[in-house]
């Protein structure tokens, strides 16, 4: 049985719709991401899910007893006391009255605490909330966290892991998660892409991080001009089969303008055609029109451009013994590099390791203790942190970009500011809308386009991904790729480092950075590389005969020879539903069609991956 239903769901803020014929099943067991621009509507559909926002129209129909609980996106303001207590805020008052129990219970001063005591004894007594005591101890024994530490004190990783905690101990069949590893380091969010896969209940979650959504999805839903399409399968398929529906839809608008055009030539044909005009057929020129009009053409995609400066000296800093501590502790400790032009450099640690501090000590913002920096001659540094903290969130999008003036200089012309603005997908209305009432992704956005006005040779992004969708955090990428200058990147996204640097500089603890060649995944083969090394001497490797292949039996050589017509059947009946699936009227029948289809792909799917795999066993045997 369903969990919850959504149909026809519709809802706007004054605009164009935002959500526009919403309809979505959500089974139990699913982990479904939800994918789309940023202020597509995701965050607003989560929000509709938990019951915190009402649709304008359309309706929910939710499983009896279903409980959903969130993630929340930010640390609040009001989450303080101890991990205790924030967990069991979870379970309402009674756990809030849980919560002051444990406290006062561990530092009792006086008589007056001792009653007050008695009195939230009873109370838990009256409400069960000795049995809701220990699903509190379950849950932080679970996630393996302490009850006893103050919130407050932890890193932003572990308070994410308590948020979860609080949001768990609910036990929701539904879990709802928006953006949960924004601001995670790649410790925290490797932890919370094991952990989610073994939680039995549904999972609905929106994510920028392409490893996390591909680890962790079983179904993709997209929002997409106001509607939602369901997608089975993980991401790697959810885009092969979307370039797949984004052609059959562009073919389909080709028919459709091209029947238009052709009446259009009919109704103004001369005066005997007019006399002959068939009624029938102007009415239903009149609906071609009207179906024009209210097309909703898919939203472009951004025009990434970036201003480059004269090109830096070909030694762009050396860095020699660096040391820097703060508090007494080590921070950065006989550290060295050598950063030559056009090098692409990643930064990898945890939360607070020093990463920001080991670029400002590149960049000359800090002295270090002891050891020396040296940069190269005509170097134009760009730090993305620095333009972050510079927008004003009472003045528009214009007014941050163009301070006063209409036209920015890109790339040697002057280009006017909304029309600069247009490439970063910003309409005309939300251009003129105030910094401050943006979502994070399109903040993000103005940030981009007032760097890539600014020219530079030297390119210093730090977390740059945060809150991106994943379509202009892939052209991000490839604008970054084609950068004729240097660049150093501070990231938790494991996919944007794989591609782009060249060597990374990891946070190893107690002040230890080391250098790797290459990314993420090459730091993670190199770290490994002396586990998997023997300390022994080295043995001679003998030549080892070839074992004699057994003889198939008739009926397994027939089995063999029969299996690449049975996989091309396979392939033919999957690229068949694929085609029925990428109609655009498809996802507009009865849900028992839809599910029927997206079973028998799934099977046919499965089947063909077992006679692969049957046929590579019996190749290897015969």
């Amino acid at each position: 049985m369903a969990l919850i239903t959504l149909r026809n769901l519709a809802l706007a803020f004054g605009g164009p719709p935002v959500l526009e014929d919403i309809n979505l099943v959500i089974e139990p067991g699913e982990r479904i991401c939800l994918v789309g621009r940023n202020g597509c509507g995701k965050s607003t559909l989560l929000k509709v899910v938990l019951g915190a926002i009402q649709p304008d129209s359309g309706t929910i129909e939710r499983a009896q007893g279903l409980v959903v609980a969130a993630l929340a996106q930010e640390v609040g303001r009001d989450d303080a006391g101890t991990v205790f207590q924030v967990v069991a805020g979870g379970l309402g008052d009674v756990g809030e009255t849980l919560g002051a129990y444990e406290t006062l219970s561990a530092n009792l001063a006086d008589e007056a605490d001792l009653a007050r005591l008695g009195r939230l004894q009873s109370e838990l007594d009256r409400h069960d909330g000795w049995q809701l005591r220990q699903r509190v101890e379950a849950t932080l024994s679970r996630l393996d966290l302490a009850g006893e530490p103050d919130f407050t004190s932890l890193s932003g990783g572990m308070q994410r892991r308590v948020l979860l905690a609080r949001a768990l101990v609910q036990e929701p069949d539904l879990l709802l998660l928006d953006e949960p590893t924004n601001h995670l380091d790649i410790e925290a969010i490797q932890w919370l892409e094991a952990y989610l896969p073994g939680y039995r209940g549904a999972i609905l979650f929106v994510t920028h991080d392409r490893a996390f959504l591909q680890a962790l999805a079983t179904r993709i839903v997209q929002i997409d001009r106001g509607e939602a399409t369901s997608w089975p399968g993980d991401y790697a398929n959810y885009l092969r089969r979307k370039e797949e529906v984004l052609a059959a839809e562009m073919s389909a608008q080709n028919r459709f303008d091209k029947k238009l055009a052709e009446e259009e030539v009919w109704i103004r044909q001369g005066i005997k055609a007019r006399r002959t005009r068939n009624e029938g057929r102007v009415r239903a020129l009149e609906k071609l029109r009207r179906e024009r009009a209210a097309r909703r053409q898919q939203v472009g995609k951004a025009q990434l451009r970036m201003e480059v400066g004269a090109a830096s000296g070909k030694q762009v800093i050396e860095a020699e013994d660096l040391c820097f501590s703060r508090d007494g502790r080590p921070i950065i400790r006989n550290f060295s590099t050598l950063i030559m032009r056009q090098d692409r450099i990643g930064i990898i640690g945890p939360n607070g390791c020093g990463k920001t501090t080991l670029i400002k000590l590149l960049l000359g913002a800090l002295q270090p203790d002891s050891g020396s920096v040296k940069q190269g001659t005509r170097l134009a540094p760009l730090y993305l942190d620095q333009l972050r903290d510079s927008l004003d969130p009472a003045k528009s999008v214009v007014d941050n970009l163009g301070q006063g003036s209409e036209y920015v200089e890109v790339g040697g012309e002057q280009r006017h500011v909304m029309g600069y603005l247009q490439d970063f997908l910003f309409t005309p209305e939300t251009a003129r809308t105030p910094v401050g009432a943006l979502s994070g992704g399109e903040r993000n956005r103005v940030q981009l386009a007032r760097l890539f006005t600014k020219p530079g040779n030297l390119l210093v992004l730090d977390e740059p991904t945060n809150d991106l969708d994943v379509e202009t955090l892939e052209l991000l990428e490839e604008l970054l790729t084609d950068y004729s200058g240097t660049l150093l990147l501070v990231s938790h996204d494991r996919a944007f480092l794989n591609n782009l640097v060249t060597s990374t500089l990891v946070f190893e603890g107690d002040g230890l950075v080391s250098e790797y060649a290459g990314g993420y995944d090459d730091w993670l083969r190199q770290r490994d590389a002396p586990r998997q090394q023997s300390d022994v001497a080295p043995k001679v490797a003998k030549p080892v005969a070839k074992p004699t292949r057994a003889k198939l039996s008739y009926k397994i050589q027939r089995e063999l020879e029969q299996l690449p017509l049975a996989v091309e059947r396979l392939e033919q009946a999957i690229e068949g539903l694929h085609q029925k699936m990428a109609d655009p009227g498809f996802f507009k029948q009865g849900r028992e069609e839809v599910v029927a289809a997206e079973r028998r792909l799934a099977d046919l799917e499965a089947e063909l991956a077992q006679a692969y795999a049957r046929w590579e066993a019996l190749e290897g045997a015969g």
